[in-house]
């Protein structure tokens, strides 16, 4: 099945290499996908965190089978379904559900720390499913870029110990490495947005039960603004179109490369917690950033 029939790009891909096409994608979707910690935290103050976790992905999944109708897709081939079940089970259901939950108990930022490990489950799990292995100084250099957001977290936080919610978080980024490397290889034939949609859609039978139970603990409750719209930007955003842009990005410039964008979450997530929550960001703050940027530019150049 081909990709069809979504608006044209309003970029004159013309005049733009398919690797920078590649990485525009990636980078569209990472935009979308870092504000998902700060979201979710505004949203779990308030909201129950299984009602977080399975509700973005019930109304996701709403949103794209009127999208799958309204454009008249075909069920995809029978030899897809196992692969659409492992997207659905890492990246619809695990990284939602295991990071509200840890997030009831951690902030937005102390997440950074085990998010950050994300580009390298995704990596691994690219080449351990392909045949496409990146060459050392890929490895070396997403290393780098790993550390230092590591040792950002490890200094602003000073952990010592493993606390529940950093185990939650190193589960569920281990299980959406898994379903963003599966994603991008179906993407190549199925399509980037066909990919999220398929897998949220066969996550219904359980993403809209569970949301529905949860109905009756927020009943009756005054539930904010900032809570709703925390859950309608996961919903939308993180857990919808982030993914057309993201599967478009990995499919085009290969996982292991197109994955190293995702080193710019936490740091984009900083910019988000300015806007929504007030927080400054410290001058050492922007230079772990740049640093981060060019292990990304040196890890594609020697990958």
């Amino acid at each position: 099945m081909s990709e069809q029939v979504l608006p044209k790009d309003t970029v004159n891909t013309q005049t733009l290499s398919p690797v920078t096409i590649a990485y525009l994608w990636g980078l569209s979707g990472v935009l979308m996908f870092s504000g998902g910690l700060v979201a979710t935290r505004m949203a779990v103050l308030e909201l129950p965190a299984v009602f977080v976790g399975a509700g973005r992905a019930a109304v996701a999944g709403v949103l794209s089978l009127l999208l799958l109708v309204a454009l008249k897709q075909r069920l995809p081939a029978r030899r897809y379904w196992p692969g659409l079940l492992v997207v659905a089970g890492g990246a619809v259901f695990a990284y939602p559900l295991l990071s509200a939950l840890a997030l009831q108990w951690t902030d937005a930022s102390h997440a950074t720390l085990v998010t950050a490990l994300m580009p390298l489950f995704t990596a691994i799990f690219g080449a351990w499913l392909s045949t496409q292995v990146p060459r050392f100084g890929f490895w070396l250099f997403a290393c780098a870029g790993a550390l230092l957001v590591l040792g950002y977290s490890l200094a602003q936080h000073q952990i010592n110990t493993l606390a529940l919610a950093d185990a939650l978080l190193l589960l569920a980024c281990l299980c959406c490495g898994l379903a963003y490397a599966k994603g991008a290889m179906l993407a190549k034939t199925l399509g980037s947005w066909q990919v999220i949609c398929w897998a949220l859609v066969l996550s219904l039978p359980l993403s809209l039960p569970l949301t529905l139970l949860q109905l009756p603990a927020i009943s009756g409750q005054v539930i904010s603004m900032s809570a709703w719209l925390g859950f309608a930007y996961l919903a939308v955003f993180s857990m919808f179109l982030g993914f057309f842009a993201w599967y478009r990005g990995l499919s085009l410039g290969g996982v292991a490369q197109i994955s190293q964008l995702q080193q710019l979450s936490p740091f984009l997530g900083l910019g988000w917690a300015t806007v929504c929550l007030g927080e400054p960001i410290s001058a050492l703050q922007y230079g772990i950033a740049a640093l981060v940027v060019l292990c990304i530019v040196l890890g594609r150049r020697f990958g």
